[in-house]
């Protein structure tokens, strides 16, 4: 032992003897209550002065003082019983134990403290993007990185905490070592059970960093179309039209083929396919179709395209492209476009609409009874 905690000792031996006339429970609980106080005031004090430096910072550093008050604080009154129970007479065996949980409390509320600084950083990174104006690819581009690493951060945030907690443990060390080192609590039956877990976290960077998806994008999944309501560390939800959800694990988006259809920008081009008759005055569709969209507030001014696309034994195929400034836009002018120019096909243009043909040989004129005789006897009639 060193001399200066052998002296450190020795002096605090002699001191708590001047209250031999009290109980030893009420000692410590005395020193506790001295020593957790003293830290309550200072921790006040500090933040009292904090407050003033960062009064005229940005609200990220303001932010991240006032939620770190009640952590700091935990951590203070931590420090405080720490101190009290070592300096006080509590036996060394006891007291020894106390340390060893006051210590893997300190460890979880340092992690509990970075996980309010991450949290403080996301919200004010994303304070500056609107979600709320109609082109906002920029901000669904920092939405799903920001939350993305959020998760992530934390997830490993969770595993060293925890890990370096279970490392002060004696019994529970090489957990502690095994969490760190994400091969699991048992081995490799664990290292099995974690290997979709990390497979997804992964797959969560790489979406991160690339994108393929991002919050709110109009993709079209197993089928369904729906925009995408939120990324976690594991999981993307897909709000379909419905209103359904449709959950898929993060490694969905990596190896398998899907439609987004807002990858690059919200704008879209919608389709509306009609099938006419082959007397239908193409020149005349195509001029309605043309109003139709111009009078439209939907349609973006861009483009605006009808052609036959395809003739089959009966019909005409005609198709017609129409753009908007978004997917859920681009729908409703398809749909606008279906109703307007299927009622100019009823009310001004009916010979568009299809129709079904049928041609048959003339029947040949009646045959009297005599001639019907003269060609079958082979005699000329009389």
């Amino acid at each position: 032992m060193p001399p200066f905690i052998s002296d450190l000792t020795a002096e605090t031996t002699r001191l708590w003897r001047q209250f031999d006339w009290l109980p030893e429970w009420a000692v410590i609980v005395l020193v506790l209550v001295v020593f957790v106080g003293a830290g309550w005031l200072a921790h006040a004090a500090a933040f009292a002065v904090l407050r003033r430096v960062v009064r005229n910072r940005d609200v990220f550093w303001r932010g991240v003082v006032e939620r770190a008050r009640a952590k700091l604080r935990v951590l203070v009154i931590i420090i405080g019983i720490g101190i009290g129970v070592s300096v006080s007479p509590l036996d060394p065996g006891p007291s020894q134990q106390v340390r060893a949980v006051l210590l893997v409390a300190w460890i979880l509320a340092l992690g509990w403290l970075a996980s309010g600084v991450l949290d403080m950083w996301a919200v004010v990174h994303l304070k500056k993007f609107n979600m709320a104006v109609e082109d906002n690819l920029i901000a669904r581009k920092h939405l799903t990185q920001t939350r993305i690493l959020q998760r992530v951060a934390k997830v490993l945030l969770i595993i060293v905490t925890v890990g370096l907690a279970l490392m002060t443990i004696s019994g529970f060390r090489q957990w502690g070592v095994s969490l760190l080192a994400s091969a699991g609590v048992v081995g490799i039956i664990a290292g099995l059970a974690l290997q979709p877990v990390l497979t997804n976290m992964l797959a969560g960077i790489q979406i991160a960093l690339s994108q393929p998806i991002r919050i709110d994008d109009a993709v079209v999944v197993e089928g369904e179309w729906g925009n995408v309501e939120e990324i976690t560390s594991t999981y993307v939800v897909v709000k379909l039209w419905d209103w359904r959800r449709m959950v898929l694990p993060l490694s969905y988006f990596i190896t398998k083929p899907f439609q987004n259809w807002t990858r690059e920008n919200a704008r879209l081009i919608g389709t509306a396919m009609f099938y006419v008759d082959y007397e239908a005055p193409i020149d005349r569709l195509r001029e309605a179709f043309e109003r139709i969209v111009r009078a439209s507030p939907l349609w973006d001014g861009d483009v605006q395209v009808m052609q036959v696309t395809d003739i089959t034994e009966r019909v005409m195929q005609v198709r017609c492209l129409a753009s908007a400034r978004s997917a859920p836009v681009a729908f409703d002018l398809r749909c606008e476009i279906r109703e307007k120019l299927m009622a100019f096909m009823r009310d001004e243009c009916p010979e568009a609409l299809p129709r079904d043909r049928l041609d048959w040989d003339r029947p040949e004129p009646a045959v009297s009874a005599p001639d019907a005789l003269a060609r079958v006897s082979g005699t000329p009639p009389p």
